[in-house]
């Protein structure tokens, strides 16, 4: 990757990044640029603080399910503007830890290491290793999506292994091992159940976590809008899978999140301010990165449901993709 920016820090300072050898991506209204070689799109070409035409966010909307990262370069938007571009990829929901929602507006959860007059002003360390967002939901997330505000001196990236292609290289005997099975979900990590740790879940307090189920999905999951198959949430949320004893369970997650986090399926996003990132948790696993406490970060965060448990194909969507990605 050629990372090629200057060293300052404001909205539209930093220029794209774009992988050696790939092309740009031809689009109808937006340049888009790959991040890698593997997926993820990236573009300076779309500013949020103004309306997109429906012909537009159709346009990025399949960019999102096609490429399952899709980066918006140097916004500057309010946080009504960040809201209203999450409702139309979905119906946001609220993060459990409502301590740290935004004063405008809950539906935005504030991530930062920043302290004021001692207090905290976000939920720090969130979410350091491979996760699907909401996966311990009966509905989970359709998208999260990420706006820089202040970045650190060094570090911070997003982590994303493809989940699809991981489940397209498995064996066929593991495909077929798999293909009944419910892996049992509730919030946390399941390799670090330590409230202090910096790589657990984010602690809950005991009436948050009165509010989280324990509900199952499938271990080899449908796209609820593409169709396509996906290893789904082998890490992070996965406690057990139902019916098979809790040690030969972990066992066989632990294989599968090893094998489908490995360097080959992953993409490292770095970012810029300003800079609003979008993922497909259907699709992926993801993992923050940890960095220096004292080295100031804040972003805001929206996370968007899927429409239902079952969901289906929008017409607008299921025959281009039926076909090219056949479940």
């Amino acid at each position: 990757m050629v990372h090629r920016e200057d060293s300052a820090t404001t909205p539209g300072s930093r220029v794209a990044t774009v992988p050696e050898g790939l092309a740009p991506i031809i689009s109808a209204m937006t340049a888009l640029q790959p991040l890698g070689s593997l997926f993820g799109v990236e573009t300076w070409d779309v500013d949020l603080s103004r309306a997109l035409s429906a012909d537009r966010f159709a346009e990025l909307e399949r960019a999102f399910y096609e490429h399952h990262v899709l980066a918006l370069r140097g916004q500057e938007i309010s946080a009504a503007q960040f809201v209203a571009f999450a409702r139309r990829l979905g119906p946001p929901q609220p993060h459990v830890i409502d301590q740290f929602h935004h004063p405008e507006d809950p539906n935005i959860l504030i991530l930062s290491n920043v302290r004021e007059n001692g207090r905290p002003t976000g939920l720090q360390d969130a979410g350091s290793y491979f996760h699907t967002d909401y996966s311990y939901l009966a509905v989970p997330a359709r998208a999260t999506t990420l706006y820089s505000r202040v970045v650190p001196k060094v570090g911070g990236d997003t982590l994303f292994a493809d989940q699809q292609a991981a489940y397209d290289d498995l064996p066929e005997a593991m495909k077929k091992r798999i293909e009944p099975l419910l892996g049992i979900h509730h919030y946390g990590n399941r390799h670090d159940v330590r409230d202090a740790s910096r790589t657990a879940a984010s602690a809950l307090s005991d009436e948050q976590k009165a509010r989280m189920p324990v509900i199952t999905h499938r271990i080899a999951r449908p796209h609820p809008v593409t169709g396509r198959k996906a290893l789904y949430a082998v890490s992070g949320s996965s406690f057990g899978i139902v019916g098979m004893p809790e040690d030969e369970a972990r066992d066989l997650l632990d294989e599968l999140a090893a094998y489908s986090t490995q360097p080959k399926y992953q993409l490292r996003f770095r970012y810029g301010v300003g800079d609003v990132v979008v993922w497909d948790n259907a699709a992926l696993l993801h993992s923050a990165t940890l960095i220096d406490p004292d080295d100031a970060r804040t972003l805001w965060r929206i996370t968007v449901l899927e429409e239902s448990r079952d969901a289906v194909a929008a017409d607008v969507l299921a025959p281009s993709f039926a076909t090219s990605h056949p479940a």
